[in-house]
């Protein structure tokens, strides 16, 4: 992977604080995304005494297909669109609880791609060990019944 200058994961995404979960796009290439995530007291989903939930992970492994598409969408010159999460397979975590304290990166590798559909396999890994794994499918139409897509306008 390649290091390289990446605008804000906020720029990359069709939704706004406070679910952009991510924290920032660390490597890519042409068919694969990392980002990273920095787990706080204060991040989303956090339970007291604990951290967050490993099944938090499947919406970070989303969050990163997205982001992929979104700075595929921008390198393009097409605006951020909105997509959809379909389904998980494999989901396999070993460990309970993702701690806070902990730096997660998160890869996102493009198996699959025809039209809107998209399958990636995807990795959580802390302390450069894998944590969590799935394969993530997803689906992104050119325009969504009642949802704004053209990234501008972020859905809260």
């Amino acid at each position: 992977m390649t290091a390289g200058t990446f605008p804000p994961i906020a720029d990359l995404l069709p939704h706004g604080p406070p679910m952009v979960l991510l924290d920032g796009v660390v490597a890519d290439t042409t068919t694969s995304l990392t980002t990273s995530v920095m787990l706080g007291a204060g991040s989303q989903f956090v339970v007291d005494g604990e951290g967050v939930p490993a099944h938090v992970g499947i919406e970070y492994m989303a969050q990163t297909c997205g982001a992929f598409a979104g700075l595929e969408a921008r390198r393009s010159g097409r605006p951020v669109r909105l997509g959809f999460l379909l389904g998980t397979r494999r989901y396999r975590a070993l460990v309970p609880w993702l701690r806070i304290g902990w730096r997660l990166t998160v890869t996102a590798d493009l198996v699959f791609r025809e039209g809107p559909m998209g399958v990636f396999d995807c990795r959580i890994g802390h302390d450069e060990t894998e944590i969590a794994a799935a394969q993530i499918t997803v689906y992104q139409p050119d325009e969504a019944a009642g949802m704004p897509v053209d990234g501008v306008e972020r859905v809260r």
